[in-house]
């Protein structure tokens, strides 16, 4: 009997404890000039750093680099994703899942490198214009892939490329973190170098 009053007493505070929380979270919520918001993993995320609207400097000059090398392979490719917001991460999220098509990404909003103009996608590009996936096709006629001939320009540019990845193969992917995780960025933290300095100058223009 005396456990079973325990049990009873415990189980009261913990209902106690739950309801203080839900009625003093929206004011602290409100009154709170944090810029931070709890998500589900507990991660925080500064909100009022905002994302970049075009890639770091560093990446567009990778990026216009790979194009000439691999032109000089005769390798022509496009560049088929750049900088990506919130909105259309979350709707290559859902694709697969709440929308028709087969899963591309594992990343939400504010999870890609994509979202912080750190990372482009790229594609082949035959003669008669018809843009290509197919990691296997020997366009130049060397004998190696077109697709692995890119990725290893690429690397030697600095990129990170997706098809290395030893879960989820994202072989059109490559990126530049800067030594920064998604779990940083996200943080608000941003390469420390003249960041993104071509929009900075914008701005102030």
């Amino acid at each position: 009997m005396r456990i079973l009053s325990n049990l009873l007493a415990l189980l009261l505070f913990i209902v106690g404890a739950v309801v203080i929380f839900m009625v003093l979270l929206p004011e602290i919520d409100t009154n709170s000039s944090s810029s931070f918001t709890i998500i589900n993993d507990e991660e925080e995320v500064k909100e009022d750093v905002p994302l970049p609207t075009k890639l770091h400097p560093e990446v567009e000059k990778a990026k216009e680099k790979l194009k000439q090398l691999a032109e000089e392979q005769g390798i022509d490719i496009v560049i088929t994703d750049g900088i990506r917001t919130k909105k259309e991460q979350n709707k290559l999220y859902a694709q697969g899942r709440t929308d028709k098509g087969d899963i591309v990404t594992h990343a939400r909003g504010g999870e890609s490198y994509h979202n912080y103009g750190l990372a482009i996608d790229y594609a082949l590009k035959l003669d008669n214009g018809e843009v290509i996936w197919d990691i296997e096709h020997d366009g130049n006629g060397n004998g190696k892939a077109d697709w692995m001939e890119v990725a290893r320009i690429a690397k030697d540019l600095g990129f990170e490329w997706g098809g290395d990845w030893p879960s989820f193969k994202d072989y059109p992917h490559l990126q530049m973190d800067f030594g920064l995780s998604i779990r940083e960025l996200r943080r608000g933290e941003r390469p420390s170098e003249q960041t993104y300095a071509d929009e900075q100058a914008e701005d102030m223009g």
